[in-house]
């Protein structure tokens, strides 16, 4: 039997591959999954610019993709892993999609929801509480963008 560590990297290495998706197209590299046990429901990368639609980021796309599996909006006995700190929006859909458990990578030092900028999940004035872990594959996550954002820079 696998450890939780070792559950929480091997879908975290799913994620990050979701996010390099995200950069391929010119997408900041951002990826989210969604499981329930060892099944996947939902994954997604950040794709708001080349959808059009400022709600289309990696948590967003994946939450969205397994209540469609699920046929309901409640997803509870979940874990949602994404490679950066979910942001305020994302919180929100987290929160009232029931998502039980967040384990995210790397912080998101200007807008990040859960302990960078706000704490939005220690709210007390919510009927649902999310368990968070962070920090896992933080640095590979942390490159990832870093090096992203100075390509764009070189190319500018």
């Amino acid at each position: 039997m696998e450890k939780p560590e070792q559950i929480d990297m091997h879908w975290m290495k799913r994620a990050i591959d979701l996010a390099k998706q995200a950069q391929l197209i010119g997408e900041v590299p951002i990826g989210a999954i969604l499981i329930a046990g060892s099944q996947i429901l939902g994954e997604g990368f950040n794709q708001p610019i080349s959808s059009n639609d400022p709600t289309a980021h990696a948590e967003i796309v994946a939450i969205r993709a397994a209540a469609k599996i699920r046929n309901n909006y409640r997803l509870p006995d979940t874990t949602l892993y994404v490679t950066i700190e979910p942001c305020t929006m994302c919180i929100g859909a987290i929160l009232h999609a029931r998502i039980s458990n967040l384990v995210f990578g790397a912080r998101e030092p200007r807008a990040g929801g859960v302990v960078s900028q706000t704490e939005l999940l220690n709210a007390e004035h919510y009927n649902h509480q999310v368990k968070v872990k962070e920090g896992v594959m933080a640095e590979q996550c942390t490159l990832l963008l870093k090096q992203f954002f100075k390509d764009k820079r070189l190319a500018n």
